[in-house]
């Protein structure tokens, strides 16, 4: 199943005062835009995303990346209205045609996991999805001159949050329609998919899914983010060894490097890769790599270990984790590293999506002791610390 999400960050932000739009705004020493945009890169499945934004706006949008991920696809540029600029992001995903799409607000950046998961399972069933919360105020209609006419009932009325989630083709053709009968009047996605005709699924939101519009929400969506900020560091630790056996080159750190022998393995045998995943795993107490992808299972033969690799990140981030640093240790008297370290380093920063000067590849020979001094294999540790949301009922 092939997952899209368009991040509409398309609006000129203004209401929210400041000397740029709210979407570009820092919180917590990430932009909104790209904190909403890392809620869907962690969630498995998604395997393109394409964010909406307004015209001109290239630059602050670049500025405000301050990492992309595979998943990450070219801007696309918005239109005059909300339903335009959706559309837009619609028609850029028309050639891949996922089979579902997820359209979120960027200027929702808390957007959790769980929301994401509720929408996408209900997708299983019905051709729209979104999440909402059931109105819990008194609601009053306004007569006109400021005076009450009217106590309206909330039984049965919720407030819409996003990603609203469909079936591409349903929501695309949906949009077109809407376009071309001149409608563009719908507040949300869920509304051009009632007006289609498309029955669309209530899934539980959450109160801290909220909108970001003003200079307030901005204010107090950093207030939260302090609260957040008490982080508890985790630290885990990574071992792999791998013997040599017939071959032309050896996988380290994502990269190949030419030499005498190979490393035997189910996969590529990337002993480096492979230790630094038992280390994000350990950080979360889910296992190790054997457990997740053992070698038993035929589809891992000669699999790329970017893929565990990016597997264990996805894991860490979906529990609220921050890979703040990683640091590889690699042993072995051949090849020599030293020549492939900044592509090593380079590499597992883009499959973790982190900066480059947060993984660090060192290398040291046994000195001709041992096993690995004798030129039998070679050996990888791994260091990772990631940094969660600390609770005090987590010591509980």
């Amino acid at each position: 199943m092939r997952i899209a999400a368009v991040i509409v960050a398309a609006g000129s932000g203004i209401r929210a005062g400041g000397e740029i739009p709210k979407q570009y705004v820092t919180v917590g020493g990430r932009s909104i835009v790209q904190r909403s945009i890392d809620a869907f890169a962690s969630i498995e499945g998604v395997s393109e995303i394409r964010a909406v934004i307004h015209p001109g706006a290239g630059s602050l949008y670049a500025a405000a990346l301050s990492g992309t991920g595979p998943a990450l696809g070219a801007p696309v540029v918005g239109g005059k209205s909300r339903q335009a600029s959706v559309l837009a992001g619609l028609e850029a995903l028309a050639a891949s045609e996922p089979d579902y799409i997820l359209i979120h607000d960027a200027a929702r950046p808390f957007v959790s996991g769980a929301v994401i998961d509720r929408v996408l399972d209900a997708l299983k069933i019905h051709p729209g999805a979104i999440p909402a919360l059931p109105v819990a105020d008194t609601l009053k209609r306004d007569g006109g001159d400021g005076t009450i006419c009217e106590t309206v009932s909330r039984d049965g009325l919720w407030r819409a949050q996003t990603p609203q989630g469909f079936r591409f083709r349903d929501i695309l053709d949906a949009h077109r329609r809407a376009a071309a009968a001149g409608r563009d009047d719908f507040t949300d996605d869920a509304a051009i998919a009632e007006w289609a005709g498309l029955r669309v699924s209530l899934v539980d939101g959450e109160p801290q899914n909220v909108k970001i519009t003003t200079a307030e929400d901005v204010a107090e969506a950093r207030s939260r983010f302090e609260v957040a900020m008490m982080l508890e560091p985790r630290i885990g630790t990574g071992f792999d060894v791998h013997r040599f056996t017939q071959g032309s080159g050896v996988w380290l750190c994502g990269v190949e490097i030419p030499h005498t022998h190979k490393l035997e393995g189910h996969s590529d045998a990337d002993v480096a890769l492979h230790a630094l995943t038992d280390a994000l795993l350990g950080t979360i107490g889910d296992g190790d790599i054997g457990q997740h992808f053992p070698p038993s299972d035929p589809q891992w033969k000669g699999a790329a270990s970017h893929l565990f690799l990016a597997d264990a990140a996805r894991r860490v981030r979906a529990r609220g984790g921050k890979i703040a640093n990683v640091d590889i240790t690699i042993l072995a008297e051949a090849p020599r590293i030293g020549p492939h370290r900044a592509a090593m380093q380079a590499r597992v920063a883009e499959i973790l999506a982190i900066a480059r000067d947060r993984v660090g590849v060192k290398a040291t020979t046994m000195e001709e002791l041992g096993a690995i001094g004798r030129r039998e294999g070679i050996v990888a540790m791994a260091n990772a610390l990631v940094l969660f949301p600390f609770s005090p009922k987590d010591l509980s």
